[in-house]
């Protein structure tokens, strides 16, 4: 249980997985730095440094059972974190001690370990992503024939369907999958540089030979599972990457944002809403209210990554020669929380999308009131091919639509332009057929075969292309 005395962030107490927590925690970082320094030893050893195989053992043995009563204490000395774990290490392994960290920069740890964890970040993302976008899918191919009132500028436009307003939703998460996608190519490791890049201790330790420098760092990449590290550095990673993983993170916010943001709006409509608990309250004073929460949650934490993205072009930008320290405070929490809050975004929008209710009834009754309108030119186009004069037909359509319009408005009634039109004798060769104009069908264009081939076309090879287990749910905590 979280202790109530203190700030605890809500990102690990409310929103985010327990998955994604525990990516960013002590316990991974700093076994990942272990893993770093039996790494280098290794390396280092196979490349003829007088390291023996009882000092690996010995550090192996103790690579996963990290003392942190040591390390705290070694760092309220030396207020230093990567030396105080060096010197905890170095407790359980002493015979290990003199060749832990040889040659290299904290950096080589923390940077390293920072990569990996983003890495394996973008991984949690990408599967969530995926899985999100399947229900979307599912949502656009159970709905493509259905149609609705389709606005622009929030006002009633040409009518679209449900589905294909979800392929709009699934076009935007598909802009974000191919540029996490590319982002996930371009991930390297730090490697191995030693203090200001230039890799001088570890060619002092091979007395020069810079070719056995270069297989090191070839050496520790690969032991680290990775084949790729940057070619130049200075003490740090290029903080641009970081700016890059905020972007793609801010990317796939903003479209879930604008999902949520269309989810509330149907809401309000009636004509879609997102799950409600049979227990659950929406407001505390009116208890009839079924309010958006989920949806309101997206908005509200995605806003916060969208902001994100400027912290780090100003660290990037500010990174003085081959390195200064003001990053490292800003790191600890900018990059963490960024994925904790998509984490968590995700999380809902998976919720929201595979447990949707469509009321299409409420639907209906919206076209009704807007297509008579709609429906003027086509009214007016049959009337025309039965001998009318079209602009004696569109003089007159206009007057009953001020008509209709006046009841609607000004009286709070039903559109009655049909009623009218049918009345009127000018439009009696179509009398008999509005019915069959009227359909709303005829009024979708190619909406649901959009919906098939996008789906079809680009969605699917595109899921298909990440290899991720689909049927993952949204996990809502509260």
């Amino acid at each position: 249980m979280a202790d109530t005395s203190i700030y605890n962030n809500p990102l690990i107490t409310r929103y985010a997985s327990r998955e994604m927590a525990a990516n960013f925690s002590d316990d991974k970082k700093f076994r990942l730095w272990r893993k770093l320094w039996i790494a280098l030893a290794e390396s280092e050893k196979e490349l003829g440094l007088n390291i023996t195989d009882e000092q690996i053992a010995e550090m192996k043995a103790h690579a996963e059972d990290i003392n942190y009563d040591d390390a705290r204490k070694f760092e309220s000395e030396v207020r230093h974190d990567v030396m105080a774990h060096v010197k905890a290490y170095g407790k359980l392994a002493p015979k290990a001690m003199p060749i832990i960290h040889l040659g290299a920069t904290s950096c080589y740890v923390t940077d390293n370990a920072e990569i990996i964890v983003i890495d394996n970040a973008l991984d949690i993302v990408l599967e969530k992503l995926v899985n999100f976008m399947d229900k979307l899918r599912k949502f656009a191919l159970k709905y493509k024939d259905l149609p609705t009132l389709g606005f622009t500028h929030l006002q009633p436009a040409q009518l679209t369907t449900v589905g294909k307003r979800a392929t709009l939703w699934l076009s935007d998460l598909l802009l974000d999958l191919e540029n996490l996608r590319h982002l996930k190519t371009c991930v390297k490791l730090r490697g191995v540089k030693g203090t200001t890049g230039t890799q001088a201790s570890f060619l002092d330790l091979f007395n020069g030979n810079g070719e056995t420098v270069k297989e090191l760092e070839k050496k520790v990449v690969a032991k680290m599972g990775y084949d790729k590290a940057y070619g130049v550095t200075g003490q740090t990673y290029p903080r641009k990457f970081d700016y890059n993983v905020l972007c793609v993170l801010s990317q796939i916010a903003q479209s879930c944002y604008r999902f949520s943001n269309d989810i509330r709006i149907l809401q309000n409509m009636k004509e879609i809403e997102e799950p409600f608990e049979k227990t659950q309250i929406g407001s505390s004073a009116m208890a009839y209210k079924r309010n958006p929460m989920r949806s309101e949650r997206v908005g509200s934490i995605a806003r916060y990554v969208i902001s994100l993205p400027t912290n780090c072009a100003i660290t990037a930008s500010t990174q003085w020669f081959e390195r200064t320290l003001d990053d490292s405070a800003n790191k600890r929490i900018v990059i963490a929380q960024a994925f904790l809050s998509v984490d968590s975004i995700l999380n809902l929008c998976m919720n929201i999308s595979e447990n949707l209710v469509v009321y299409d009834k409420v639907i209906k009754k919206h076209i009704d009131a807007e297509l008579p309108f709609m429906a003027t030119e086509n009214i007016m186009m049959e009337c025309v091919k039965a001998g009318g004069n079209r602009q004696e037909l569109h003089e007159r359509i206009r007057v009953l639509s001020m008509e209709a319009s006046k009841n609607v408005k000004m009286e709070g009634k039903d559109n009655n332009l049909i009623e009218l039109i049918k009345a009127d004798d000018m439009f009696a060769a179509v009398r008999d057929r509005l019915d069959g104009i009227l359909d709303a069908k005829n009024f979708i264009g190619r909406a649901p075969q959009q919906v098939e081939e996008f789906i079809v076309g680009e969605i699917d090879p595109a899921i298909a292309a990440t290899g991720v287990k689909l049927g993952k749910q949204g996990e809502v905590n509260v």
